[in-house]
This record gives structure tokens, C-alpha cells and sequence, in this order.
């Protein structure tokens, strides 16, 4: 194994000597397609790397037969085309590296029918890939919220998705005791003060039952920490302790129609009064905008410095909006965007017409660190997102083997065609390589170092691999997984949005490129 992993890394070094090259004479934007493949390349063989480890720690038959499937398909991949989207591919002529696929393919044996066959039969017998991680209280944490997860969140689940409910608030109370959005704020402040890889753990677990219980901390955690980080040290004491214990809820208040990813550009403004700020603009794709306390908002306060200097990030108290009266509050008004999945907290567009926002509503007190300040916060929600795809990842998994062992088709369990049982063995194997190359990310996180390269390399695997499963575990269902009823539709959904939010897979492949060309690590 260690040979393969020899190998992955020799062509990696070897496509970043070439994209260094050709980037060189012009620049990274002008070529984008060789340069994010090569960003593609390095997250495969960074997840090649965190298999690996995992799989030198397992004793297990099953476990055995994951690391050999998945370092097979890597080392295939490599050689013969590593899709960056769904018609999308970056191959070694792209490089000119072709001299290399011999050696990858010879080393590539182990994705092979024979494996992939022996796997699907352990699991159809009662095996399990383990997910211990070998930690005491990491484990129990787990234990705890696979728990809660099985016991109120899937039985209705897909219910509250059908009917396009919020998650209901004595779901968010049981959250809130088990210490959901706290994790990562210091015990100073009334939080767990533990690290990314619990916060993983726990997100994965949620996000496993609904990506909306899932993704409810998220907002938490982005908030807290960028208080924990920017803020003074009254809001700190003011907030901290707040959302910590689940009072406040805070929602983020970033994007805008037509900026996206382009936060330079940023357009909504918030004014000096004679007794706080003045707010007007308009932000859309806001979640949970409604029923939230707290709103962390980026707006424009210096409007004569151009780009993200002129950028600050205010603490926007509100009140809480209901079903009836969604946004209560006094210059402010919004409209829901229907979307197809990720509910259970709504998405909304949001006006400001003059609303007010106390005078100590700036965070850390200081104009223009907006940008800065929100940047800290990206290594963290972009490595909750990948263990959110892990966990939605995971469920179709759960959904379509269950499925494949119960329906019959021509006198047997569908779980006994090839073909079935080929998927159901790449949805595991790819499924346990996002979630090592996610704790991979997290620990990195958790160390202090700088990790915006681990975390987009993270987010970018686990929400690719979250769409595969969702997309072949519907496939496995056949014309039922097409009915709204099954919950598999609900995990397809569910899945898509990964890719999109918390910075595209375009974004994150730009991200790992420039900071793997700048030798970053």
C-alpha cells in the first residue's frame, strides 16, 4: 500500500511542476482547468494518505477490503481520469504525464469485482466498517448522538422535509442540552470548549438523521467564533453564553443577489447614527433568517474604500419571527426561497429599510475587518460541511442497502447483482475516505495551524461523495427512489446543495491550487 501512496505522490509533485509552469506564463485563472485537476489531484491523494492511516489501525476483513477498494480506484483514477464534476475530467495527457499510467494501473488491482463482492457479502452478513476513533470520549459522543439521532430525528425526518417544516423547537431544546451549540466555545463562555473533530463527529451524526439538524449548528459555530476571535471582550461575555445554551440562535448574513463567492463587491451599507447604526440593502440566500435572535452581517461602512477594506461585520440583534410574523422587526422584511432540499430552516431574501442596530453592534469595534474577521471562520464551516456530506453520505449508504437486501427481482434480493452490490461497495469505500480525509482536516484544524488547503480539500471530496452516494443509492431504489415517499428522494436533495455553499467546488479547487502552488504545505 505504501507503494501506491509512493506513486499518487510522485505524479501529484510532478502535475504541480508542470501547472507551476504553465501558470507561470500566464496566470492561474487563464488556466483554470489544469490547475484545479491538479487541486483535485492532491485532495485524492491527501484522501489516498488519510485511508491509509485509517486502514493500518483496522484488523477486519471489511475494513481490509475498503482500504484495498479505495486505493485501487485512486490509483485508476489517477491514471485514467479524475472527474472534477460530472463531465468534467483531468487526465494525465493533460499534463502531458502519460509515461505514468503504466506504473498507476499496475499498482491499481485492488478495485477489483472480486473485492468489491466479498465486501457487500460481509456487510449482507452483519459486518460493520468501524468508525471508532479509538478515543474515549469522541466515541461516546458519538454513541450519544447516533442515539438521539435514531430516536428523534429519522422517524420523522423525512415528514418535516415533506411538509416543508422548521425543525421543531423542542428538537432544538434536546439539541441544545446535549450541548449542540456550544462545542467548540470555551467553558469560560458556557460552551464545551472541545475541538473540530468533535464538532465533526457531532455534525456527522446530526447531519446522518437530516441535514437540517445537522447544518443548525453551523450557524452557532460560525457566530462563535467569530466573536470568540474579533469580539470585544463585553460581546464576548454578552453573546458567547447565549448561544452556547441554545437562547440564541444566530443566523449568517453575508451573501447578496448577484455577488456569490465576489464579496469584494458587496453592496448593503450600515450608516453612523447619533445612536447606533443605520442598515440598508439587500442580502438573499440568509438561512434560518426568521426564526433567529442574532444576526452576524457583513455590510459596507466605510463606502468610499473600495473592496473588502471597506467591509465590517456588525452583531445585529432581532427579534424572533414566527409562522405568522416571520420578520417582526422594524426595517426589515423578507420572502422565503423555495428551494428542493435542505430544509427545515428555510431560506430566505432579505430588504433593509433603515433598521437600526445598537451602537456597540460592531465587532471588536473597529471598521473595515469585516473581511478579515469572516475569513477566519472559513477553515471551520468548510470542515462542518464535509462531515455534514459525510453523514448525508452515510445515510444513503444505510437507505440503499436496506433497500437492495429487501426487494426482490427475478427470485432474489437485488443486493446479489453485481452491479447493486458494485455501487454499494464504492458508496461505503468512498464514504469512509471523505470521512478520514474530513477528521484528517479537523485534527489540522484543532493543532493551530493554518489549514485552508485541509479544509477545501475536505469540503470539496466529501460534498462530491455525498452526491455519488445519494445519486447511486437512488439509482439502487430504481422507479420508487423517484417517489417523494421514499427518503432516499429527500437524501438526493439533500445531497446537491453540498457543492454550493460554504464555497463552491470551483472555489475550494481555486483555493487548494493557489495554496499548494505557493508551497503553503
Amino acid at each position: 500500500m505504501n507503494d501506491a501512496l509512493t506513486l499518487a505522490e510522485s505524479y501529484a509533485a510532478t502535475a504541480r511542476a508542470v501547472v507551476q509552469e504553465r501558470v507561470a506564463a500566464t496566470s492561474l485563472d487563464a488556466k483554470q482547468h489544469i490547475a484545479h485537476g491538479y487541486a483535485w489531484i492532491e485532495t485524492s491523494v491527501e484522501a489516498l494518505r488519510a485511508l491509509q492511516i485509517w486502514g493500518a489501525r483496522q484488523n477486519g476483513e471489511a475494513e481490509k477490503l475498503v482500504v484495498a477498494i479505495g486505493t485501487g480506484e485512486t490509483l485508476a483514477q489517477l491514471a485514467g481520469g479524475l472527474p472534477m464534476g460530472q463531465n468534467e475530467f483531468i487526465r494525465p495527457g493533460d499534463f502531458g504525464l502519460d509515461s505514468h499510467v503504466a506504473a498507476l494501473l499496475a499498482a491499481a488491482q485492488g478495485n477489483s469485482a472480486a473485492n468489491r463482492a466479498r465486501l457487500v457479502e460481509l456487510l449482507a452478513e452483519g459486518a460493520t466498517i468501524s468508525d471508532r476513533l479509538d478515543d474515549e470520549l469522541l466515541d461516546t459522543i458519538r454513541d450519544q448522538y447516533r442515539r438521539f439521532t435514531d430516536d428523534r430525528i429519522l422517524p420523522q425526518a423525512h415528514g418535516w422535509h415533506l411538509a416543508n417544516a422548521l425543525i421543531p423547537d423542542d428538537i432544538i431544546a434536546e439539541m441544545a442540552d446535549l450541548g449542540t451549540f456550544g462545542v467548540c466555545i470555551a467553558e469560560e463562555f458556557g460552551g464545551l470548549g472541545l475541538g473540530k473533530l468533535v464538532m465533526c463527529v457531532v455534525t456527522e451524526e446530526l447531519s446522518r438523521g437530516w441535514i437540517g439538524t445537522g447544518s443548525l449548528g453551523t450557524r452557532s459555530e460560525i457566530a462563535g467564533e467569530l466573536i470568540m476571535m474579533g469580539g470585544t471582550e463585553a460581546q464576548k461575555q454578552h453573546w458567547l453564553p447565549r448561544i452556547a445554551s441554545g437562547e440564541i440562535l444566530p443566523t449568517a448574513v453575508f451573501t447578496e443577489p448577484d455577488t456569490g463567492s465576489d464579496m469584494a463587491n458587496l453592496q448593503s451599507r450600515a450608516t453612523r447614527t447619533a445612536d447606533g447604526w443605520e442598515i440598508n440593502g439587500a442580502k438573499n440566500w440568509i438561512t434560518h433568517a426568521a426564526r433567529t435572535d442574532l444576526m452576524t452581517m457583513m455590510v459596507r461602512t466605510l463606502p468610499d474604500v473600495k473592496g473588502y477594506a471597506g467591509l465590517s461585520m456588525l452583531l445585529v440583534p432581532k427579534p424572533r419571527g414566527t409562522e405568522e410574523t416571520p420578520f417582526p422587526a422594524e426595517g426589515m422584511t423578507g420572502s422565503e426561497i423555495e428551494v428542493l432540499g435542505y430544509r427545515g430552516m428555510r431560506e430566505y431574501a432579505l430588504q433593509f429599510d433603515g433598521m437600526r442596530a445598537p451602537a456597540d453592534a460592531l465587532l471588536g469595534g473597529e471598521e473595515g475587518q469585516g473581511f478579515k474577521q469572516l475569513m477566519r471562520t472559513f477553515e471551520g464551516a468548510r470542515i462542518q460541511t464535509a462531515a455534514r456530506a459525510v453523514g448525508v453520505a452515510r445515510r444513503a449508504i444505510e437507505l440503499a442497502f436496506q433497500y437492495a437486501l429487501d426487494r426482490k427481482q427475478f427470485g432474489q434480493s437485488i443486493i446479489r447483482f453485481p452491479r447493486v452490490a458494485d455501487k454499494l461497495a464504492m458508496m461505503v469505500t468512498d464514504m469512509v475516505m471523505a470521512r478520514e480525509l474530513t477528521y484528517f482536516a479537523a485534527r489540522a484544524k484543532d493543532s493551530g495551524k493554518r489549514c485552508d488547503i485541509e479544509a477545501g480539500m475536505a469540503k470539496l471530496h466529501a460534498a462530491r461523495v455525498a452526491w455519488a452516494n445519494a445519486d447511486a443509492g437512488l439509482q439502487i431504489h430504481g422507479g420508487n427512489g423517484y417517489a417523494m415517499e421514499y427518503e432516499i428522494s429527500r437524501v438526493l436533495c439533500d445531497a446537491r446543495i453540498l457543492n454550493i455553499f460554504e464555497g463552491a467546488a470551483e472555489i475550494q479547487a481555486q483555493v487548494i491550487a493557489r495554496g499548494k502552488l505557493q508551497d503553503r504545505n
